[in-house]
């Protein structure tokens, strides 16, 4: 015992002799002892009970954006009964999470406006379409009750296609050549000693063991081709017809597949990925439900914000309302235009990132032929065409129509399309994509829709690139007054949903904190 009570250290004994280390362990980890007890705790959402307990009433606050960010915004504080409002400009919800189906319109700055002449259960994911399995998106999903399935990212069957390729070839096929070179060139140099100085005898051993199964180069460790590379006649009752052998190491180098074999091995990217079942904006369907239709004001362009000791107002064509806090979730670029009072180191941070351009084409067919004429069942074709890729859809099997994403361009070669009309993308698009399928793809087609995110208003960008995290990035991550910034391109995680729910269920945090605070 101590002057002050029980010491933590005999508590902690205590504990441990009637618990057990586990009870010990949760013990140190609620006192703040354990190893790991300091890192940033899960996300706790803001419930009834919070204010409840202290006697006063939960705030009112206006969201600005009813993108992914600002309807999680309004999501998690709804569940504490915070009164919300949701402003957004458009006159749809999801902001760039953007679901295409027959009948719906798309409007372009400068430009025409589009209908979709897309068949039933045919629907294009105009913005994200895939989601990783580690992603806070899919524990959304499962709150919500959104099913999802999966999304193949990665497709061997499918084809890779450069300027240095005489013809497209099979993934599998430019994946086994360019292994097997290196698995190739990494064992001869190791079986020359050239590596000796870096490998201990059981290294050498353990890396030729490696690469012989790596590239498939067998004990003469010599690259000549292998089964992975595929068949022209698939074995079955016959043992199949190889294809004929590799191209020399020369020219698996100058086709430059390195971004196309390479395309999946990012973080963010995953084997496999998913999507939610029927379009990517049931999420945001879920999301509206939940938040409660009433509380989101389509239609409606902020002009104004006013930050006061308390409260903030918010003015839109036509009308103004005024809540406790504010959290915009508009693009940085374009929340920098509408004038306000909370600064100018504000509205310099603001303008600090870049709008980054990216474009789709949508391209609807009649007849599925991707699956029966080259068997290829989701995943993608890579290029270094202005289109970039080729994606197939990853769901709908068998079924009669299908949507395949014609290009998804991004920075120069998405510019080059949005200058374009819709027809001239289309034709360009179907042009670049013949050299893949030949005849094919001209095949069939019945329909199409394309988008340019820079010319989608209101929005005017894909996503946005930060020169550095320093300076405005930081400046944002705090609120201006009672105003908080919160959206993808406030985390690690720009250009994906992931990144606006973290976001916005670190400002919810911060404001609910703050909220119950305040003086009763």
């Amino acid at each position: 015992m101590t002057e002050r009570g029980l010491s933590r250290r005999a508590l902690l004994v205590g504990v441990g002799a009637a618990g057990g280390a586990g009870a010990m362990f949760a013990a140190m980890s609620a006192l703040g002892l354990a190893p790991g007890s300091h890192d940033t705790p899960a996300f706790d959402a803001p419930a009834p009970g919070d204010f409840a307990l202290r006697g006063r009433a939960a705030a009112r606050v206006v969201v600005l954006g009813a993108g992914v960010a600002g309807l999680t915004c309004a999501y998690e504080l709804g569940k504490a009964g915070y009164d919300c409002v949701v402003l957004e400009a458009r006159d749809r919800v999801g902001g760039r999470n953007l679901t295409l189906r027959g009948g719906d319109t798309l409007p372009e700055i400068g430009g025409e406006t589009q209908t979709a002449k897309f068949g039933e259960d045919v629907y294009f994911n105009a913005g994200p379409a895939r989601i990783a399995p580690w992603m806070v998106t899919m524990d959304y999903c499962r709150e919500l009750g959104v099913p999802v399935e999966v999304f193949v990212n990665s497709n061997s069957s499918a084809y890779v296609y450069t300027g240095g390729m005489r013809a497209p070839v099979r993934a599998r096929t430019a994946r086994a050549d360019m292994y097997g070179y290196i698995a190739e060139l990494l064992a001869k140099a190791t079986d020359a000693g050239a590596l000796d100085k870096r490998l201990t005898e059981q290294d050498r051993e353990r890396l030729l063991e490696f690469l012989s199964g790596f590239g498939d180069i067998g004990g003469k460790h010599t690259y000549e081709g292998s089964p992975r590379r595929g068949f022209g006649a698939w074995p079955g009752i016959l043992p199949g017809t190889p294809l004929p052998g590799p191209g020399t190491l020369a020219e698996v180098l100058s086709a430059g597949t390195g971004r196309a074999l390479t395309m999946d091995f990012g973080f963010d990217q995953a084997a496999p990925m998913f999507q939610p079942v029927g379009g990517m904006d049931t999420i945001v369907t879920a999301l509206v439900k939940a938040v409660g239709e009433h509380r989101i004001k389509l239609g409606t362009r902020v002009t104004r914000i006013t930050d006061r000791p308390g409260g903030v107002e918010v003015a839109y064509d036509g009308g103004a309302v005024t809540g406790d806090y504010c959290i915009a979730t508009l693009p940085p670029h374009v929340l920098a235009k509408i004038p306000h009072n909370l600064g100018t180191p504000v509205t310099d941070a603001l303008r600090t990132p870049v709008p980054v351009s990216a474009g789709k084409m949508g391209l609807e067919y009649g007849r599925r032929w991707w699956e029966l004429d080259e068997n290829i069942y989701g995943g993608s074709s890579e290029t270094d065409l202005d289109i970039t890729h080729i994606w197939y859809p990853s769901h709908g099997y068998h079924s009669q129509r299908g949507l395949v994403v014609g290009y998804y361009a991004v920075g120069r070669h998405a510019d080059g399309y949005a200058r374009l009309t819709h027809d001239q993308r289309r034709a360009r698009a179907l042009t670049q994509g013949k050299k893949i399928h030949g005849e094919l793809y001209r095949t069939g087609l019945l329909s199409s829709m394309s988008i340019e995110w820079r010319r989608q208003p209101h929005i005017e960008g894909a996503w946005v690139a930060w020169p550095s995290h320093d300076g405005g990035f930081t400046l944002l991550q705090r609120p201006a007054g009672r105003v908080y910034f919160a959206g993808d391109w406030l985390t690690s995680l720009v250009a994906w949903q992931a990144g606006a729910m973290e976001s916005a269920r670190k400002v919810v945090t911060e404001l609910h904190t703050r909220a119950l605070a305040r003086p009763g």
